[in-house]
């Protein structure tokens, strides 16, 4: 039996206190519909369709990719009517409906599996999801005969108080099969809040004959929705420890587990060793035995094996080979690369350049716009002047080049292979091979004057 996807995202999130989308605030790195999304992908539908509404346009933006479908929800009224603007989209459709809510990012693909695997060993038209809460109070109760036949869910504020003592609870996570899609069409208006409330289908559907069951299967944090951004701090944390106990698992070292943070778009390979308070952001990539050191910020960076990375230091869109080091203290802005071997030290700022094998630049400099070659050592103090007030220019310094301490070279500028640069120097013109180029005033030392200001 074929398989759609419909992800219910047209809440407007009012509660979030925030211009934007409820769905489009970022857990771990990513819009929660994204995690949703990314979840329902590996279940193997043949399409997924996101339901919004008002902010269909910037939610299409920020999660839009090939096999996703878009249906827009022109009126908030309630989870069923939501579900019919995506039927309309799947119009023609055969198969079993998986409709998963839009903010509950924890949902794990294997629990969708399981409950797709239940619906179908069962020949059921309506499957659900329940779970057991630790505080039912705000879910809807799951209502069963005593033979524990599903007969409905109630909401809260619907439920009497023998209702309100049940503790399984709806998660909103349900399979519909074609057959009984109909339903949707019959589910009447709450007549307290105007609107339509897919809940309803579960008793339609068992006093209308048609086979359905509540499946009482994963954990409560799975199911969390998020309507607050205390709910999204909590639901932060259940996923940042998700994360780190996977990597532990795979031979990844953290001294403090509890205090990292780490993206879903983040890869570090076995052997490597993260400190306390290490922020690893976007797509950075972290190769095998590699230590990162306490405070240390890398997003977007591709970081090789065998790198060490001092404390304090921020890596943004950057490389860094093999056996590199970086900081404590240092600031590789985009667009840099640091090669094999290579040192960038404290205070050090690298903006669009290429640091070679083996060079090294130790302490207190800026060096923007530039292509360094390999086995180079510049000094302290060291700044690449790259911009005019208009442009931005090139330096190029070629292999074995020495730079003394408080050089400015002035771009464009090239020095070339084995040269030397005297400390104190502004190099304005290029320094051909071999050569020890200088640009100081002529030391003057005027005798006795000290001594004559003083008096």
């Amino acid at each position: 039996m074929k398989t759609a996807c419909v992800i219910l995202a047209a809440g407007l999130g009012t509660r979030m206190k925030s211009g934007v989308p409820k769905v489009l605030h970022r857990i771990c790195g990513a819009p929660m519909l994204q995690c949703v999304i990314k979840a329902a992908e590996k279940t193997g539908p043949e399409k997924i369709v996101v339901v919004a509404g008002m902010h269909l346009d910037r939610i299409k933006e920020a999660v839009g990719a090939e096999g996703i479908a878009f249906a827009l929800q022109d009126k908030p009224l309630g989870t069923g009517h939501a579900l019919r603007a995506a039927v309309h989209v799947l119009r023609g459709f055969r198969g079993d409906l998986l409709v998963i809510n839009g903010d509950t990012p924890l949902i794990r693909p294997a629990t969708l599996k399981k409950l797709l695997s239940l619906h179908k060993r069962h020949r059921n038209d309506v499957s659900f999801l329940s779970f057991i809460a630790g505080s039912p109070e705000g879910y809807g109760r799951v209502i069963r005969d005593k033979h524990g036949k599903t007969l409905a869910v109630v909401e809260e504020k619907d439920a009497d108080q023998g209702q309100k003592s049940i503790r399984e609870v709806n998660s909103g996570v349900y399979v519909i099969s074609s057959r009984a899609v109909h339903l949707l069409d019959k589910i009447p208006v709450n007549p307290v809040k105007g609107e339509y409330y897919l809940t309803d289908i579960v008793s339609m559907a068992a006093r209308g004959g048609f086979r359905t069951s509540a499946f009482c299967i994963g954990e409560e944090d799975e199911f969390m929705g998020i309507n607050t951004t205390s709910e999204l701090a909590r639901a932060q944390a259940v996923m940042r420890r998700s994360i780190v106990d996977s990597f532990t698992e795979d031979g990844v070292l953290f001294i403090d587990p509890d205090s990292v943070y780490i993206d879903l778009g983040v890869s570090i390979e076995a052997g490597a060793v993260i400190y306390p308070n290490v922020y690893l952001e976007g797509g950075t990539r972290v190769g095998r035995g590699s230590v990162i050191y306490p405070n240390a910020r890398i997003k977007d960076g591709t970081i090789g094996r065998e790198v060490t990375i001092k404390d304090s230091s921020v890596i943004e869109n950057s490389s860094v080979k093999d056996n590199a080091s970086i900081g404590p203290f240092a600031h590789i802005r985009p667009g840099c690369l640091v090669g094999a071997f290579a040192r960038v030290g404290n205070f050090v700022e690298l903006k669009k350049t290429v640091l070679g094998k083996s060079s090294k630049a130790s302490h207190l400099s800026y060096l923007g716009d530039a292509v360094i070659g390999k086995d180079v050592n510049i000094g302290a103090g060291t700044i690449t002047c790259n911009y005019d007030g208009r442009n931005k220019h090139l330096t190029v310094i070629e292999d074995g080049v020495f730079i003394g301490s408080d050089t400015q070279l002035v771009a464009p500028v090239k020095v070339s292979k084995g040269s030397y640069v005297g400390a104190g120097s502004t190099i304005t013109k290029d320094v051909p091979r071999g050569s020890l180029a200088i640009s100081r005033v002529h030391q003057k030392n005027v005798e006795g004057w000290a001594k004559r200001k003083k008096r």
